[in-house]
């Protein structure tokens, strides 16, 4: 059957709304059971560049008072963690975590030769290249790509979006962006989309029509997978009505489901506060705490804390100094959260930042945030870290 050129557009349209999926859910017409145990990873991405300072707070530190007179928050309003350091006042459910034992704190993270620009250390992060380099994969897109050599059960990993981030693409194989299953279910699902597909005959020489014709055919049968995953074991956890709680709720109920999914991938922001700092700070880490609360309490009740690792990180820190705006500009290195049940070192894992040694005004990096990955690859996911990451780095011990 010739389609005509606005049936063509009609069918890529559907491939465009579903993300191109990549030819690898293609395992998803006869996916494998995964065994209780399988360990997973969440990342949480605070886009925008969060304060990390403002996060875990130097409370006895006069020169992180003096820096910021109005901005800085009373060690009587922080979250006590130690006789130094405070959380957030919205954090209240990462301080029970804290308390239990349930979260390990990395400070000062970043990389050499720091850029304050959102796209450029954004795709820093998501690539894991140096700060000169260029590259075009992500680190969990090449850890897609070497987990799967020659396999015919490829692991998946989704992202709670409508569009897959460059940390999520490899050479080869790539993450999936949906942000609800039941959508993506009847996007793929619209009549016209399967009455087409019935009626196809490949033609020789319309090769990019059979490849769009390939792609929608993927696209219903991994749509249809998803979507039946998602409502076998759905979470039937209270979650707040907000994007992240909604997102977190749909990861909840595929983790229940042993879909072959090791990476999840989430969004939350912006944390880019250059005015206003306190309102926009505080409404983000309430969405975040609540939402992370519910999440992990879902876990426990499950009995699967033990084998997810919730990891979140932003593009950037803020300066140490308050602007002149009630808010802060684009810093350099920034502290992690590690939530989990698994976790090797809890509570502050390394020392606070050095405000008394600062680089113009930033922080300096004492963890190169490429070790962090290298941790998550090598004793987590039990991949090969140096061959995904380019180089060797030294892995740390939190898990």
């Amino acid at each position: 059957m010739l389609i005509k050129r606005k049936e063509f557009i009609q069918v890529g349209s559907l491939a465009t709304a579903s993300l191109l999926l990549p030819r690898f859910l293609k395992a998803f017409e006869r996916p494998a059971m995964v065994p209780p145990g399988n360990k997973v990873l969440v990342v949480l991405q605070l886009s925008g560049g969060n304060d990390g300072l403002n996060t875990v707070i130097p409370v006895r530190n006069d020169l992180y008072y003096k820096a910021r007179p109005r901005l800085g928050i009373a060690a009587g309003k922080a979250l006590s963690l130690t006789d130094e350091a405070g959380l957030h006042p919205a954090l209240t459910a990462f301080k029970s975590l804290y308390d239990e034992g349930q979260l390990g704190i990395l400070n000062s993270v970043g990389y050499p030769n720091p850029d304050r620009s959102h796209f450029r250390s954004m795709d820093i992060w998501h690539t894991a290249s140096q700060s000169q380099e260029y590259w075009h994969t992500g680190w969990l897109g090449r850890y897609l790509d070497a987990q799967c050599t020659g396999c015919a059960r490829p692991t998946q990993a989704i992202e709670m979006d409508d569009v897959l981030s460059l940390s999520m693409k490899g050479d080869h194989y790539k993450g999936i962006a949906l942000k609800d299953p039941r959508r993506l279910y009847g996007t793929a699902n619209e009549q016209f989309f399967r009455d087409t597909l019935k009626e196809h005959t490949a033609v020789n020489g319309e090769q990019p029509v059979d490849y769009l014709y390939k792609t929608m055919a993927e696209t219903l049968s991994s749509a249809d997978y998803i979507f039946k995953q998602s409502r076998l074991h759905p979470s039937n956890a209270a979650y707040p009505k907000t994007g992240l709680g909604n997102s977190l709720k749909t990861i909840a109920s595929l983790i229940f489901s042993d879909i072959n999914t090791k990476v999840y991938y989430v969004s939350l922001g912006s944390f880019d506060t250059h005015i206003n700092q306190d309102a926009q700070q505080q409404r983000l880490f309430t969405e975040m705490n609540d939402a992370v609360a519910a999440f992990v309490k879902d876990l426990q009740q499950n009995h699967r804390f033990e084998d997810v690792l919730l990891m979140t990180f932003s593009e950037f820190g803020r300066r140490v100094a308050q602007n002149a705006s009630g808010g802060t500009d684009h810093g350099t290195a920034n502290n992690m959260f590690l939530v989990g049940g698994g976790l090797q070192q809890q509570g502050l894992i390394n020392a606070l930042p050095n405000l008394a040694d600062l680089d113009e005004g930033d922080l300096k990096h004492q963890i190169d945030f490429k070790q962090v990955y290298a941790t998550v690859l090598n004793n987590w996911l039990q991949a090969d870290a140096a061959a995904i990451l380019g180089r060797n780095y030294s892995s740390l011990k939190f898990v």
